[in-house]
């Protein structure tokens, strides 16, 4: 038990070094990193979800998708990547539309090519974009760590007890005050010319999907009948274990970019300082 948790430990430490290091260069470092990712969740999407197995043609098809976008965020188009993924999607939707598969090959598309897409928009290139991807890491880690120990602390009733019964309402409620915290020294410290109420504001949504990432991989494991995503991190299970809140709160925060940028008329300006409306 102390072994497998120095392991844990240990391991933890190394993927926050990897995942900052990447964060702080930026560039083609953290591209590398959003589309490794992108790849690693399909890998274990289609493991869960029995297409690699049960499903050969509809997965290939997949994976070709998927390393296409990746060869795309490589590159830094990710107009184009957006291009792909919509393509590979119908193509997806095409394959259940033949009854060839079912809809969990269409989502892992989606969920793993936007995982990508989503990561490597926000960090960008300049310096908006690192602070802005240190402001969902922020709002993620304070989510996760302060969910756990408050709803260890107070308990009370549970948030979802057929989809993960360890979950209390009270570490909900604690994690999403946590990241608002979180997100708004953040905001103080990195981003001064930020609305520190949209700032707090936007920390509550992505402390939200973030725990709603969070359940849905639990439903995932549980539909499946699967304890872990893969075993490609020690002590950890696999990537989609820890990235689950991540995944969501880098969608919602993609999004949230993308509409206060077109609100603005910025098109598609970057998104890392559009995220705080700026």
């Amino acid at each position: 038990m102390q072994q497998e948790l120095k392991l844990r430990v240990v391991s933890g430490v190394v993927l926050a070094i990897i995942v900052l290091a990447a964060a702080w260069y930026g560039g083609f470092a953290f591209r590398l990193l959003s589309a490794v990712i992108g790849l690693l969740i399909y890998y274990e999407w289609s493991t869960i979800t029995r297409l690699q197995g049960e499903l050969p043609v509809a997965n290939a098809a997949g994976w070709i998708g998927q390393a296409a976008i990746a060869v795309a965020i490589l590159l830094g188009r990710f107009d184009f990547a957006l291009s792909l993924l919509v393509f590979f999607f119908a193509v997806a939707i095409g394959f259940v539309v033949a009854r060839s598969a079912n809809w969990w090959f269409p989502a892992g598309v989606v969920y793993a090519g936007l995982t990508g897409i989503a990561l490597a928009e926000i960090r960008g290139a300049d310096t908006a974009g690192l602070h802005a991807m240190l402001f969902v890491f922020a709002v993620v880690w304070a989510t996760d760590i302060l969910a756990y120990f408050v709803g260890r602390a107070i308990g009370g009733p549970k948030l979802a007890p057929r989809i993960s019964p360890g979950k209390t309402q009270s570490g909900a409620l604690g994690g999403a005050v946590s990241a608002v915290v979180a997100g708004s020294l953040v905001a103080y410290f990195f981003i001064p010319e930020a609305d520190w109420l949209m700032a707090a504001a936007v920390a509550f949504i992505l402390s939200v999907c973030s725990q709603a990432g969070d359940l849905f991989e639990s439903f995932i494991k549980r539909r499946f009948g699967v304890k872990d995503s893969s075993r490609l991190i020690p002590g950890h299970g696999g990537v989609m274990d820890r990235v689950d809140g991540l995944i969501v709160a880098c969608f919602a925060a993609f999004l949230l970019a993308t509409l206060f940028s077109l609100i603005k008329g910025d098109g598609m300006a970057p998104l890392g300082a559009a995220l705080f409306g700026l």
